[in-house]
């Protein structure tokens, strides 16, 4: 039961940790909590299906996700740097409700990050099991 249900909840961990992912430039969250929560979809998945099953869901290595992660965030602050201004001085686009920004580049870097870094000791505990 618990394995059929097991993508689901994947699914809608993912989707939750969007959200709040995206939501975090305006209201509580953003990179940190999604990422956990994306992490805690990862960790329930291979809980039912296996660590091949979350592995293979992720496609890159956790290491590869935190490079990733680690790049884009030192890369959100260069148009700070470009603009004249200080490193990490974000740069804001507002797109009637929708913001874009520097900064949601930045949180992304974040969500990758943790992301990575909580997949990395949970597949490596559930590998000792």
């Amino acid at each position: 039961m618990f394995s059929a249900f097991s993508r689901v909840f994947f699914v809608l961990m993912l989707a939750v940790s969007l959200y709040v992912l995206y939501r975090g430039h305006n209201e509580p969250g953003g990179g940190f909590v999604g990422g956990l929560i994306a992490a805690s979809g990862f960790a329930i998945l291979a809980l039912a299906q296996g660590i091949d099953a979350a592995r293979s869901a992720l496609r890159l290595q956790p290491m590869v996700v935190i490079g990733i992660g680690v790049l884009a965030a030192a890369v959100s602050g260069l148009p700070g740097l470009l603009l004249e201004d200080s490193y990490l001085t974000h740069q804001w686009a507002i797109l009637g409700n929708f913001h874009l920004g520097t900064t949601l580049l930045f949180d992304v870097g974040v969500y990758l990050v943790v992301l990575g870094g909580i997949l990395s000791l949970v597949l490596r505990f559930y590998e000792g099991l």
